[in-house]
């Protein structure tokens, strides 16, 4: 049978298989990265996404030849260095993964770089100890607001030292911690539940994640307040990070542990008919989909996957199935909704604005191009600038779209998004861009 085009089937991803020598053999990789990087070059449909695809196309049209046969293979790692991991190119552009012929993975083939550099020893000291997120968020929980003076973007003195010790762009906005967890939080208050919504009789343990717990509690009481509101019986639980930052930067035992550590955890909590409910889609998608790719044998990670859902596409799950309680009010002003690209990613369909046209009357547009921020890479000084340029265009439609809300799924780029949106205009920008949950709780009167 002919091979079909790519395309025509939906996509699928290969196991990564990081417990073999084999994938960490760098001259291996950089005989992939040239079959790769060849098919890139006379495609080019991801021209417009992040700035790996720009590198690259500068890197073969300014060789001798104009081709990748005179391109040193040493001038390969700003290539890889600009990718993001966000997965838009495997997800939406790119029509030659598998089940194509020519098994393209772009993002997964820059990890495989990062996941050789980590094991040379080759990964920074101080992006090592910015991806500390659960020992960060420990330490400075405690010291909350001397932590949120030292890392203001206003405080140029402690901005400036970290730009030249640390080589975090003084202009970069930094997560604020709080004082208290939402761990901590959820203890010591619980919304009353609606006995009498649709919904009741649900049951769901909402996975914190190193970000709400820590960084944005209100993400995690909003998703509460929403959940109660609909019946369903909620308990918070935090058996720490996911590992995305680790991933990032290649270190996948790192990961992979995590992963067994919040698999065991979690396990017995499914069994009592609990959903998992992911509140951030970055945790979201490696609970369902990286998690497994990484650790394909483990049947507790695979049953993790098989019962997590992101709080977007829970809600929307109650909507469709037991429809939602009364009392939704409207949202004046409007939103300008970023989806973000890991939400994309979990291939769920554009949740988080189907959940917001539940509000009546909704005046919603959505935007769906990347912020560029790319989490710990992109407050790097490096990379600062470069995320800027890249979000640019999301920037334009927010400011275009001229609502009361900017709103993400992911916290850091609604937060990367309103600097974008301020350097266009500092008029008239909103000072938060909240979780599209948050907002979906305020129009059932939650009060923050």
């Amino acid at each position: 049978m002919a091979p079909k085009e790519g395309s025509t089937e939906a996509p699928t991803r290969h196991p990564i298989d990081w417990q073999n020598e084999a994938y960490y053999d760098m001259q291996a990789i950089e005989t992939e990265l040239t079959r790769v990087f060849d098919i890139c070059h006379g495609c080019r449909r991801c021209f417009n996404l992040c700035d790996s695809f720009p590198k690259l196309f500068d890197l073969i049209d300014d060789s001798e030849s104009g081709e990748l046969d005179s391109v040193s293979t040493a001038d390969y790692k700003p290539v890889v260095d600009a990718c993001t991991l966000c997965d838009m190119c495997f997800m939406t552009k790119c029509p030659y993964v598998p089940p194509h012929e020519f098994d393209l993975d772009f993002p997964h083939l820059m990890l495989r770089y990062r996941a050789a550099e980590h094991k040379a020893g080759k990964t920074g000291f101080v992006i090592r100890q910015i991806t500390e997120t659960d020992r960060n968020g420990k330490i400075a929980s405690k010291i909350a607001p001397l932590a949120n003076w030292t890392t203001a973007t206003e405080n140029r003195l402690t901005r400036g030292a970290m730009h030249r010790i640390g080589g975090i762009h003084p202009d970069a906005a930094l997560p604020k911690y709080y004082s208290k967890t939402f761990e901590a939080s959820a203890k010591a208050s619980v919304p009353a539940r609606n006995s009498a919504a649709p919904a009741a009789g649900r049951k769901a343990v909402l996975y914190a994640t190193c970000f709400v717990n820590y960084n944005n509690p209100g993400i995690g009481k909003a998703a509460q307040y929403v959940l109660a509101q609909n019946g369903v019986e909620t308990r918070v639980e935090y058996p720490g990070c996911c590992g995305m930052p680790q991933m990032e930067q290649g270190d996948l035992a790192n990961v992979a542990d995590k992963a067994r550590h919040v698999a065991a955890a979690m396990g017995p909590m499914i069994d009592e008919g609990n959903t998992i409910v992911a509140l951030t889609p970055s945790c979201a998608l490696m609970l369902k989909f990286e998690w497994p790719l990484l650790l394909p044998e483990d049947k507790a990670v695979a049953k993790l996957a098989k019962a997590t859902m992101d709080i977007t596409e829970y809600v929307v799950d109650i909507a469709r199935k037991d429809g939602v309680a009364e009392g939704l009010g409207p949202l004046e002003g409007g939103v300008a909704l970023h989806f973000a690209c890991h939400a994309r990613a979990q291939n769920m369909g554009p949740k988080a604005a189907d959940m917001l046209r539940l509000i009546p009357d909704i005046d919603l547009q959505v935007i769906e191009r990347c912020s560029g921020h790319g989490g710990s890479w992109g407050v790097m000084a490096e990379n600062f600038e470069t995320a800027i340029k890249v979000g640019t265009t999301a920037g334009r439609q927010i400011k275009k779209a001229d609502k009361a809300y900017i709103a993400s799924e992911c916290p850091l780029a609604g937060e990367h998004l309103l600097q974008i949106a301020g350097r266009l205009d500092d008029q008239d920008v909103p000072k938060q861009a909240p979780h599209p949950i948050e907002l979906l709780a305020r129009a059932w009167g939650y009060q923050a």
